[in-house]
């Protein structure tokens, strides 16, 4: 029997940072990590288990230029510096009028062999403000 592509599964079309806009969903990218920040650590001992919440803010780019991750949870322990990890349906998340990329319950983060490029450190898209225009079409 010819091997069959599964019916719903496709190949990931892996994008660039510099193609990244606000508002935009679905990201596949492979990425490096070039600092970490942690900016929320707490637990909550309110019920059976200790939950603890953990955010952290992660540098990260390829070669077209640099974004700020927001890590989540277990993703924080994953953005090491200088590891190469692959974010799967990542999103752009909106913080203050600048993007930041996000992966949530529906994506997966995964760290893979390190990548041949240079990080481009010139271009960083976190730095740009962005405004919400209503258009009022007639």
């Amino acid at each position: 029997m010819a091997e069959e592509s599964k019916p719903g599964l496709r190949k990931p079309v892996f994008t660039k940072v510099e193609q990244l806009r606000p508002g935009t969903f679905g990201h596949t990218l492979t990425v490096k990590v070039v600092s970490v920040k942690m900016v929320l650590q707490k637990g909550r001992a309110d019920g059976p288990q200790v939950r603890q919440m953990r955010i952290a803010e992660c540098l990260i780019g390829d070669e077209t230029g640099l974004i700020i991750f927001t890590a989540r949870n277990d993703q924080v322990d994953l953005m090491k510096e200088n590891t190469t990890v692959i974010l799967r349906n990542a999103k752009i998340d909106m913080f203050k009028g600048s993007m930041r990329l996000a992966v949530d319950k529906w994506g997966r983060v995964e760290v893979t062999e390190p990548a041949d490029f240079t990080v481009k450190e010139d271009n960083n898209l976190s730095l740009i403000e962005y405004e919400l225009v209503n258009v009022v079409e007639e």
